[in-house]
């Protein structure tokens, strides 16, 4: 299959930013706050500026929403293409050299998602998916579980920076304990949806997202034949900051679990 310019420079931007965020994985970078246990590093910064780099010298025209820039303009105008970034998804896992960790970058058009690509370094996997050409790991189509009920389901959520916005998922947490085959919180949003579209995972949701979480996996997981809601179950964006997924056959059963 022929890759189109975007997602082949969608593919360059995410090897790229990779290969910074391995190489200086066992370096002593510098580590900022940017609350009491949201972190940044110098590493996110400089994955950040060869993904916006090489995507400016490709499209000077298009806008970039980023984790650590915001809102960037294109610089020649608007073509109605968004870039939506996240250079380092799993930061903290990243200070903690815990490799659970990736970069995900999203292309929307007039709000609609046409491709997303989650990559994670250490481990090699490339998640991708172009709109209506289905889901890829590493080339080779990817699919849902097929898990039907939440007792034999492996589900994972995440949890706010905001330590008083914690308790409440806490509260679902220990619900889906009891009611699921398993739990997990593995810190990275982005991985945690291709993991979902793969079949490794059943079923997520979380309730404090950003755009550049969401964007690339969304797509990735619905080309994989998943389901992506808000809480209620009712259709969502990737700026939907509470959201439900899974492989389809359990969504109803997550969306009474977290209602």
């Amino acid at each position: 299959m022929t890759e189109s310019k975007f997602f082949t420079v969608a593919k360059e931007a995410a090897l790229e930013a990779g290969a910074i965020l391995k190489e200086h994985l066992d370096t002593d970078f510098k580590v900022y706050k940017k609350g009491i246990v949201n972190l940044v590093t110098e590493v996110d910064l400089k994955a950040e500026k060869a993904i916006l780099e090489r995507i400016h010298r490709s499209f000077p025209d298009h806008q970039i929403l980023s984790e650590e820039k915001g809102s960037v303009a294109g610089i020649a105008g608007d073509a109605g293409f968004c870039w939506v970034i996240d250079p380092l998804d799993g930061t903290t896992n990243y200070a903690h050299r815990y490799p659970i960790f990736c970069v995900s970058i999203a292309l929307e058009h007039q709000d609609k998602t046409m491709l997303g690509i989650v990559y994670n370094p250490v481990s090699g996997e490339m998640f991708t998916a172009e709109r209506g050409k289905g889901a890829f790991l590493n080339g080779e189509r990817i699919q849902v579980s097929a898990a039907s009920s939440l007792i034999e389901s492996l589900l994972c959520t995440g949890f706010s920076y905001e330590r008083d916005k914690v308790r409440a998922n806490l509260d679902l947490f220990n619900k889906a304990c009891m009611t699921a085959q398993a739990v997990r919180r593995d810190g990275s949003a982005a991985l945690d949806l291709c993991y979902i579209a793969c079949g490794r995972f059943d079923g997520f949701w979380e309730l404090t997202l950003h755009p550049w979480d969401v964007a690339a996996g969304k797509l990735i997981i619905e080309e994989a034949g998943g389901c992506v809601t808000d809480l209620r179950g009712g259709p969502c964006t990737h700026y939907e900051p509470a959201i439900v997924a899974s492989n389809g056959r359990i969504h109803s059963a997550i969306v009474d679990l977290v209602a």
